[in-house]
């Protein structure tokens, strides 16, 4: 599609939230010269508002958008995530930390892993690997500190937000207003499209109001108004390996520590979510609606919080799955309108801000370049992809078969491309290794291990040190990280010193 030359583009994104406003913050703060942005939402329709758990490339985000870290987390409400503590995955009794971190120092020619495979092996006894890695084992002392910038130990690990969703949207909106985006308030009656190209050309507001563009955004959420339902853009569905289907949240008052981690407790027909925040706790019941009814899933919750409800219980439906393409002609979807992949390793923020960045990356200039759109595409669906897979992993990799549900994703068929994952770390404790995509080795190693899946096979390289030169070693390491974590502060204090959120007048 040409463009007016010399004109900024003009992008309109339907939808606000966490994506529309993320999208349109990063825009304008990112592009000024090039773009401008206009935002339609209508506060009539209601937002997600549940992912309040990411991944630590946020960080990143929001440095590029000149966010303070401290300023942004007060008005969140925001307390530091380490990682993902997964509770009776593999069998019932089981705990293990996916950390965003290393396990072992983090450097030398070979894998600490591959070290820990040989031990497991040969039956020796050992410490829990969760005690080998500093990310877990701040997480697990409820300490929190800032990564070192050297080579140490301390230096070993990153971390992510634990935040208020529906505070986050707002935050986002101002900082894209303060720099030069414009919100109309208002539902999209009508989609005009051009009769020869097929892009869109404008919406039109259930108001009258009809607004032109010439690269619009689909951040509708769910019902993909312009992807989906627009331009028709097919579905794929996932539902097959990922069953479940819909959630039941419940906020409580913090009653227990405020973790830096976010909690998965699988359950009989899917698994439960816990996220501590400054004001609150985040509960929630990822179920598949085949093996449990809603009003089960819902008194399960209730059973389960640890506090007192600050709601009732918020039902949500959902299906796994991506658009077989997220730009289409003159229409970039992103967020839920693009696709869904559940919250169990808390992507959807991340598939968002990957989708901005390759969109800023190849932002339109003269015309939109198909070449341009391919290559966008190409990089979201590894991204779904590969994310797809990890997700699959967790189910797939357990010995439970106490419910149905559990009985149906260990004997699944899965991807060919897991299976293929699956098989070079049984028999070397090799990962697959890319280029992009967002889960690195120790995620990978974490839930293989953590769930039970001990390789036959090692570096070779790891059969020229002494069995008990070994043994030494990992005791020398867990002393070592226990002694310096034992001095970090308590994770409450450092917030409360760093980042306390405002008082309620």
């Amino acid at each position: 599609m040409p463009l007016t030359a010399g004109a900024k583009v003009r992008v309109v994104v339907v939808g606000g939230g966490t994506a529309g406003w993320m999208t349109a913050a990063a825009l304008a703060r990112l592009l000024p010269d090039h773009c401008s942005v206009h935002l339609v939402e209508s506060e009539a329709i209601g937002v997600v508002g549940v992912g309040e758990a990411t991944l630590p490339h946020i960080r990143a985000f929001n440095k590029r958008l000149g966010i303070d870290e401290a300023e942004f987390m007060a008005r969140t409400r925001a307390t530091f995530k380490l990682g993902i503590e997964f509770r009776d995955w593999g069998r019932i009794g089981d705990s293990y930390i996916h950390p965003f971190g290393t396990f072992g120092r983090g450097s030398g020619a070979v894998d600490f892993h591959h070290y820990w495979t040989r031990l497991l092996r040969e039956g020796k006894p050992l410490p829990s690997l969760d005690s080998l890695s500093y990310a877990c084992a701040l997480a697990r002392g409820g300490k929190f500190d800032r990564p070192a910038t050297d080579r140490t130990l301390a230096g070993t690990y990153g971390y992510a937000y634990q935040f208020d969703a529906l505070l986050f949207a707002p935050y986002l909106r101002q900082i894209a207003e303060e720099t030069g985006a414009r919100r109309t308030e208002g539902t999209v009656a009508t989609v005009e499209r051009d009769g020869e190209s097929g892009d869109i050309r404008a919406i039109v507001l259930d108001g009258g109001e009809r607004i032109e563009g010439d690269l619009f955004i689909d951040c509708s959420g769910f019902r993909s108004l312009l992807l989906g339902s627009t331009l028709a853009e097919p579905f794929v569905d996932w539902s097959h390996w990922l069953p479940t289907d819909r959630a039941v949240a419940m906020p409580c008052r913090t009653r227990t520590a405020v973790t830096p981690y976010t909690s998965a407790i699988a359950m009989p027909s899917g698994w439960r979510w816990r996220i501590p925040l400054q004001h609150r706790t985040g509960n929630g019941y990822v179920y598949a609606s085949a093996f449990v009814s809603d009003d089960d899933a819902r008194r399960a919750l209730e059973t389960a919080v640890e506090g007192e409800p600050l709601a009732a219980p918020r039902m949500l439906r959902f299906q796994a799955g991506r658009r077989r393409r997220s730009w289409v002609g003159n229409c970039v979807a992103i967020g839920l309108a693009s696709g869904f992949l559940e919250p169990l390793e808390s992507t959807s923020i991340y598939l968002v801000q990957q989708a901005i960045t390759a969109l800023i990356e190849l932002f339109p200039e003269r015309h939109i370049s198909a070449t341009d759109r391919d290559e966008f595409n190409r990089v979201i669906d590894l991204e779904y992809d590969r994310i797809r897979d990890f997700l699959i992993l967790h189910y797939h990799a357990t010995t439970r078969s106490d419910s149905p549900f559990w009985d149906y994703v260990r004997t699944m068929p899965i991807p060919d491309t897991l299976s293929e994952k699956l098989d070079l770390w049984r028999t070397r404790a090799r990962i697959v290794k890319y280029r992009e995509g967002v889960f690195l080795d120790p995620s990978w190693v974490a839930v293989y291990l953590g769930q039970g899946i001990v390789p036959e096979g090692w570096d070779p390289r790891v059969d020229t040190v002494a069995t008990d030169a070994l043994l030494h070693s990992v005791e020398t390491l867990q002393a070592e990280i226990a002694g310096d974590v034992a001095r970090r502060p308590d994770h409450r204090s450092f917030i409360e010193r760093y980042c306390a959120m405002a008082q309620a007048a």
